[in-house]
């Protein structure tokens, strides 16, 4: 189970600038909000959570931003990585009425998690944010599976001006919601806990990750809690006891980096 499996790209889109999905098949139950390890061969290991849960089809959604990241991107249909996984804790998806909250590729991870909730007919909302309109993605997915979608960017290029979780706090003074689910930047999350007015909120949160099975405690947030293990998805009331949530994370040599 902890070593890679070989598997082919059956398909590569690019999303925005920068940004592209890749699916491929792998069979097996997984979560919304799990993640798997992907190996890029030659370069390194990282992980990312799973952006597409159709059967045997599963994807994954992610940013050009590092040496690992640059040589996936430039792969194509066809080509092979490494993939071990599922892993972590994903999403509890329940109650009548759900608001999701997702800022720059946040949103990847969380579109299995809604398309779940719209197949059990749940009521779902939805915040798109992103630094600018070409950045943003899956917008159209979501409004083709029924949920309400509204759309932030921090530059007002298009729907409203600011962050995302500015948007959510004026959603949520109009509408009522049983849960929240987000994943972005950790700084939004961190406003949009503190100013949700204690509904029941999951986020998703993302740390350096050398192992993804919690033995090399790389990625410890709080007191002790792993986000391989424990998470990536941490619960309101977790939340609330990581001193260091929101406001800095850790470099792979244990530095702190502010948030």
């Amino acid at each position: 189970m902890n070593y890679p499996q070989i598997i082919s790209i059956n398909k590569a889109t690019t999303e925005a600038p920068d940004i592209k999905t890749f699916l491929f098949s792998y069979p097996g139950p997984m979560d919304p909000g799990q993640f798997f390890m992907i190996w890029v061969p030659g370069i390194d290991e990282i992980p990312m959570s799973v952006s597409y849960l159709n059967g045997n089809m599963k994807g994954i959604t992610f940013r050009k931003v590092g040496d690992a990241t640059t040589a996936l991107y430039h792969l194509k249909k066809g080509d092979n990585i490494g993939v071990r996984g599922p892993y972590g804790k994903g999403f509890t998806i329940e109650g009548k009425n759900i608001l999701f909250v997702g800022g720059g590729t946040g949103i990847a991870m969380l579109a299995p998690a809604i398309e779940q909730a719209q197949q059990r007919r749940i009521s779902t909302t939805v915040i798109l944010g992103a630094k600018h309109k070409q950045e943003l993605f899956f917008e159209k997915r979501l409004q083709v599976c029924g949920c309400k979608v509204y759309v932030s960017t921090d530059d007002g290029s298009k729907g409203h001006k600011g962050y995302a979780s500015d948007l959510a706090q004026e959603v949520l003074t109009k509408e009522s919601f049983d849960s929240i689910l987000t994943c972005g930047p950790e700084p939004m999350m961190k406003h949009l806990l503190d100013n949700s007015k204690n509904v029941p909120l999951q986020a998703s949160i993302e740390r350096y990750m050398k192992c993804g099975i919690g033995l090399c405690g790389q990625c410890c947030v709080g007191e002790g809690l792993r986000v391989c293990k424990e998470g990536p998805v941490f619960t309101r009331e977790l939340l609330d006891t990581m001193s260091d949530f929101g406001r800095y994370s850790r470099d792979a040599a244990g530095r702190k980096l502010s948030l």
